[in-house]
């Protein structure tokens, strides 16, 4: 395989399937904070800014 035709294929594959994958990754990582299970850890992370050095 050619540089050549090595560029192409590479080029071929990011003008065909690197849209498809970046618009997966975003949609992957827009919606991890809304799944079922992480509503308790938002919960926490939310309101940590909230806690006084002294509580525990």
């Amino acid at each position: 395989m050619t540089a050549h035709s090595t560029y192409e294929l590479l080029r071929h594959l990011a003008d065909s399937w690197g849209l498809v994958v970046m618009a997966g990754i975003f949609l992957g990582l827009s919606l991890w904070p809304f799944r079922p299970g992480a509503k308790s850890l938002n919960h926490e992370v939310a309101n940590s800014i909230f806690k006084d050095e002294n509580d525990v």
